[in-house]
């Protein structure tokens, strides 16, 4: 097994059922998180599904939308349900990683600045290499406390300059794909 897993977080049709959920960028997420999911099953890695649930509301699984976000393909190695924004905080993804010799993660997926990025924190201070896949997460438009409305691609642009090079390698799709260390690696 690869020491490399692809972690695909919370792509999951619950979001379809939120306010704050916007079509606009869905396509070309779909795309890339697709493609990403793709190249990784062609060099042998892990893939590793993580769905959010709540006991209520459109993330419980009795809601029927705690399922993979559609028109995204995948068939997971593994799947973990989590709580917390973090992905490896009480979902046993931690103990699988390490049970199976992974140091290297791909993060992706749902929201760019809350799970993805406290999944990255977090496996970072943890000693896992990590590569930011942001092309390949997905957010919505947020508005401060002062009134102003951050688009999903300042966000984006706003938690890459944050992770890139403290917590993890920023990379497009073919970038983590190509197998490159990352220089933050363990």
């Amino acid at each position: 097994m690869s020491a490399t897993a692809l972690i695909v977080i919370d792509a999951q049709e619950s979001f379809r059922h939120r306010p704050y959920f916007r079509e606009d960028d869905v396509a070309t997420y779909i795309a890339r998180q697709q493609a990403l999911i793709d190249g990784a099953v062609g060099a042998g890695m892990p893939i590793v599904q993580v769905f959010h649930v709540e006991d209520e509301g459109p993330f419980a699984e009795s809601s029927g939308l705690v399922q993979t976000l559609a028109p995204l393909r995948l068939s997971p190695d593994v799947v973990f349900a989590k709580r917390r924004h973090s992905a490896l905080v009480g979902s046993g993804l931690d103990v699988w990683l390490t049970s199976n010799g992974i140091r290297r993660l791909l993060v992706s997926g749902i929201r760019t600045e809350q799970c993805c990025e406290t999944t990255t924190r977090h496996a970072c201070d943890l000693g896992y290499g990590v590569t930011y896949v942001g092309e390949a997460t997905l957010t919505f438009p947020m508005t401060d406390a002062s009134g102003r409305t951050w688009s999903p691609a300042e966000i984006r642009a706003r938690t890459e300059l944050v992770l890139a090079g403290r917590f993890a390698r920023i990379a497009t799709v073919e970038e983590a794909l190509s197998g490159e260390p990352d220089a933050l690696a363990a």
